[in-house]
């Protein structure tokens, strides 16, 4: 398994598939765009196949998120996928995405075996979303959220990040607009992973501030805090339920001690938390042959060392030299 010295155990790994992107959004990366990583760099789609296999098969993961920059760029994403849902035992399978290329892919993706998918959809209004991602591609992210229901990659999930003087005045609208809708949608505290280095607190949107907005037009009613277990949003029932809005407070309501999670970056390093300024390096192992004995042990002792918490209240606080994008979700 995958431990810790604080007695937590990561079952749920998250894949990056590619650095690279088709948005520019403003919370993420600079309107150039980024260096993105060398083709040589990038593990091939059989290396990825192997880590995964291996962290299912021998430590103990029981869920793979594939995530990016956006993984649905990946040419190879349904083919990772497919393997991936063949492996015994077989884990659950879920995918990240800004939502651009579901229209074309949902079906194979779900006929691959994907189980479900979570959409980043900042704003409902055209201008906005290309104020906040640089490009005009709102219509191809509905068509994809219709196209991803429709294959039955359910429950469809919507990650919403708010930003101050931008769209922080629609997060009921958000909220109605999912419910009308049958999807369920999880606020995003905006988190210090910006290529920019430009993050401030004063400027992220918190969750008590989206909580004032809800309530000002919804009912909302927390669940209990032992149906959250070790997902990072705490969730409400919306007017009596049964539907539900979450908010992922990583800043201001950080849940370091119930995290279960461990990342495999597009390059092959291992991260034992999204905030973490060391990774250990398989690709290199795993090119240099060495077996699968030899990379599990290398994944234990990176989830080994991992810290109490990311640290982001601490004045001494760092953030990684790697943005969201190189990272995964």
């Amino acid at each position: 398994m995958l431990l810790d010295t604080f007695g937590r155990r990561a079952v749920d790994l998250r894949v990056s598939l590619t650095d690279r992107c088709n948005l520019r959004c403003t919370y993420c990366m600079p309107e150039e765009g980024m260096q993105w990583l060398g083709k040589t760099d990038l593990l091939t789609d059989e290396e990825i196949v192997r880590l995964v296999g291996l962290a299912v098969r021998d430590l103990g993961v029981r869920e793979v998120r594939f995530t990016g920059g956006e993984p649905l760029l990946r040419p190879g994403v349904v083919g990772i996928v497919r393997a991936c849902a063949e492996l015994e035992p077989r884990p659950e399978l879920s995918i990240t995405t800004n939502g651009i290329g579901l229209a074309r892919t949902a079906d194979a993706l779900r006929e691959a075996g994907l189980d479900r998918v979570n959409v980043s959809l900042d704003t409902l209004d055209p201008e906005t979303f290309f104020r906040l991602s640089r490009r005009r591609r709102l219509p191809d992210v509905l068509a994809g959220l219709a196209a991803a229901e429709a294959a039955g990659l359910t429950p469809v999930k919507l990650n919403a990040v708010l930003m101050r003087g931008l769209n922080d005045h629609e997060a009921a609208d958000l909220l109605a607009w999912s419910l009308e809708h049958g999807y369920e949608l999880r606020f995003i505290e905006q988190m210090p992973l910006d290529a920019q280095h430009g993050w401030t607190r004063s400027g992220m949107i918190t969750a008590e501030e989206i909580l004032e907005r809800l309530s000002a037009r919804f009912t909302l009613t927390p669940e209990p805090a032992a149906a959250r277990g070790a997902a990072p949003a705490e969730r409400w029932l919306v007017d009596g339920g049964p539907q539900r809005v979450g908010v992922i407070a990583s800043v201001t309501r950080p849940f370091c001690r119930d995290c279960d999670r461990t990342r495999l970056t597009a390059d092959g390093q291992v991260r034992n938390c999204l905030f973490a300024r060391e990774e250990t390096d398989l690709r290199g192992a795993l090119r240099a042959g060495a077996s699968d004995a030899e990379l599990g042990a290398l994944w234990r002792a990176a989830m080994w060392g991992k810290k109490a918490g990311a640290g982001i209240d601490n004045p001494e606080f760092l953030q990684p030299e790697r943005p969201m994008s190189a990272i995964g979700g």
